[in-house]
């Protein structure tokens, strides 16, 4: 059955969340917007206007230096539905004093608000990625991600047209319309927060401290315990370096280089809905699992567009204050706008894989705070774009396509630094596109695979490219059980040793590898990881199952768990079976991209596993299509 991840917005579990942080951003962008109206229709001097446009980021990210560490414990501590509740009243008594603001022509009080509204991002950013694996099975964390990433992008670019057309007439009720809209859409996100259910909390008894500095330094060292999150982290505060550089020079560009300042929204559009694409696509690419196999391709691709954005006009427009399908038709106008799109697109392919591996490989006690540690992080980041994009252009006397190539080549240098100290992101990578360069891979019932704990996998084994294809298939990593000589392959051995693959050899080959191999599979269990092994100890001869050896009944003795019958289906035509004769005999699949299907049943009790059954159990998945 084809799963949609739009059918989330259908339901009660993720809805009313969805259009709950969507509305929030919309409103935040209306009332930011809106502030800048307000000085244009008050006709203030270039000093002020100055003034706050230097003031005015600064007040909004500072609270999360501030309060994220008090944000990520209240959000660990407290039921999540119930704390977003009270996060959204708290905007509206925000959004009031923002409204009286407005009405009043006050821009010390519009500051005030600003600040608390930086308050009110702080304490929601924690809860909005947090409950997301509360309320998401494991295979829906991408495409949850997804969807809230494309709205978040899309609310973002809607809230700047509606901000800035309230005040675009000039009309003398825009103050009252604009404290009216502020108000208004700030009361609606707590009535549809009112919709969201129960999510618990993951740490109840966490005990509170409210010393910013301490409890601050202490979540960055939790959030660096594993490698893969640390940098996962490290790469989401890369995406919002990345982003604050390019748009904070898009008036400048739309300025010199597009034509006229109105297309600067343009630019802006093209960004944002290709963010938004590039994040619902994250799903489909990654066949419904956590897939940081994406990540290089979504970094290959920004460097890629932001190359194809420097080179597709260097110097400034040939013609001033075109229509936008004239824009189009000059020299490197297409190009221009595809390059932006393609920047946003592959934006939003690099960092919804990385938030959904957060979410699922942090401990859920630890999540919300691991979150706080990453906003914290992202405000640094944000902090050095601007500032430093800024002393770049002053210093060097950069232009923005100047200013573009750097971010291209410090873009691919980082990234190429992330990949060599986690070899898991180029190891999936390199596994993402063999899978989905040869096969087309279809999965059945892998709901049945445990969303955490330990559990055992038992599958037929037919080629070498087994091991991929079920790691592409689950959603979870998994440890595979494998003979050292597949092990040892070129190539793929350095793409198994990344995996944590464990090696292994018979009683009479290597009785001391084969006891490692034990030791390794149950000291991996008892930390609560997956394990898959193919019980026929080699790949098939003729395509069809050979008998179960003992060793899973030996593992299951040792470390009682559930147990995952699966089977492949498709792999015997495989150019790495034993099909035609000799294995490893290259040849051609008889197919191109031929379908693979990998099928899950629902999990046995270690008490009812015995080899007989499971053997059965996966002759029957297997069924009649040898």
């Amino acid at each position: 059955m084809a799963h949609n991840q739009f059918e989330l917005l259908r339901q009660r579990r993720f809805a009313p969340f969805f259009l709950t942080q969507a509305l929030g951003a919309f409103n935040d962008n209306v009332y930011r917007q809106a502030i800048i109206g307000l000085l244009g229709f008050l006709a203030v001097g270039a000093s002020t206007m100055t003034t706050y446009a230097s003031l005015a980021p600064a007040v909004f990210i500072l609270p999360f230096f501030l309060f994220s560490s008090v944000a990520g414990q209240i959000a660990e501590k407290y039921e999540k539905s119930r704390l977003i509740r009270a996060v959204n009243l708290f905007g509206i008594a925000v959004m009031a004093l923002a409204a009286a603001g407005f009405l009043m022509k006050n821009l010390p009080l519009l500051m005030v608000a600003l600040f608390l509204t930086g308050v009110h991002a702080t304490l929601f950013g924690p809860v909005k990625y947090s409950i997301l694996p509360a309320v998401l099975k494991p295979e829906e964390l991408t495409g949850g991600n997804g969807l809230v990433e494309m709205g978040t992008s899309v609310a973002i670019l809607l809230g700047m047209l509606a901000g800035g057309g309230i005040y675009a007439s000039g009309h003398a009720s825009a103050p009252m319309i604009a404290a009216g809209a502020v108000l208004g859409l700030a009361v609606a996100g707590y009535l549809v927060s009112r919709s969201i259910p129960v999510a618990e909390a993951n740490a109840p008894e966490l005990r509170i401290r409210f010393n910013p500095f301490p409890e601050s330094i202490a979540m960055l060292r939790m959030a660096r315990k594993q490698l893969a999150v640390r940098n996962a982290i490290l790469g989401v505060s890369w995406f919002w370096f990345v982003g604050t550089v390019l748009t904070s020079q898009l008036p400048a560009y739309a300025e010199l280089h597009l034509g006229g300042a109105r297309l600067y929204l343009f630019a802006l559009a093209l960004f944002s809905i290709g963010t938004g694409i590039g994040s619902v696509l994250c799903e489909k690419l990654s066949a419904r699992t956590v897939e940081i196999g994406l990540v290089p391709v979504g970094a290959f691709g920004i460097t890629a567009f932001l190359l194809d954005l420097y080179f597709a006009r260097t110097g400034t427009v040939p013609a001033t204050d075109l229509p936008l399908r004239e824009f189009l038709s000059q020299p490197g106008g297409l190009r221009i706008a595809i390059a932006l799109a393609g920047v946003g697109l592959s934006a939003g392919i690099f960092v919804v894989p990385l938030f959904a591996l957060i979410q699922s490989r942090t401990p859920k006690a630890e999540l919300s705070r691991v979150i706080a540690a990453m906003n914290i992080q992202n405000s640094v980041f944000i902090v050095v774009a601007a500032l430093g994009s800024l002393g770049l252009q002053r210093a060097f006397d950069w232009s923005t396509p100047k200013l573009v190539l750097a971010l291209a080549i410090a873009n691919a240098l980082v990234m190429i630094w992330i990949l060599s100290i986690v070899p898991e992101f180029a190891m999936r990578f390199l596994s993402w596109v063999l899978v989905r360069t040869l096969y087309r891979l279809r999965a059945h019932g892998i709901e049945h695979v445990p969303d955490e704990g330990p559990a055992i996998i038992v599958c037929n084994h037919v080629s070498y490219m087994d091991a991929l294809i079920l790691a592409a298939a689950i959603p979870r990593p998994v440890r595979f059980v494998m003979y050292y000589r597949i092990f040892e392959i070129p190539v793929m051995r350095w793409i198994f040793r990344s995996a944590k693959a464990i090696p292994i050899a018979g009683s009479k080959e290597d009785p001391a590898l084969m006891q490692r191999a034990f030791d390794a599979i149950d000291a991996a269990l008892a930390d609560g990881e997956l394990v898959a092994i193919f019980p026929e100890g080699a790949l098939t001869k003729d395509g069809g199952i050979a008998p179960f050896k003992s060793g899973i009944a030996k593992v299951l003795a040792r470390r009682p768990v559930p147990v995952v019958p699966m089977a492949l289906r498709g792999m015997w035509s495989s150019m790495w079976s034993r099909r035609d004769g000799r294995l490893g005999r290259m040849r051609l699949p008889r197919r191109v991209r031929a379908h693979v299907e990998v099928i899950a049943a629902p999990p046995v009790s270690p008490t009812e596993a015995t080899v007989a059954s499971l053997e059965a159990q996966v002759r029957a998945l297997r069924g009649a299509a040898a």
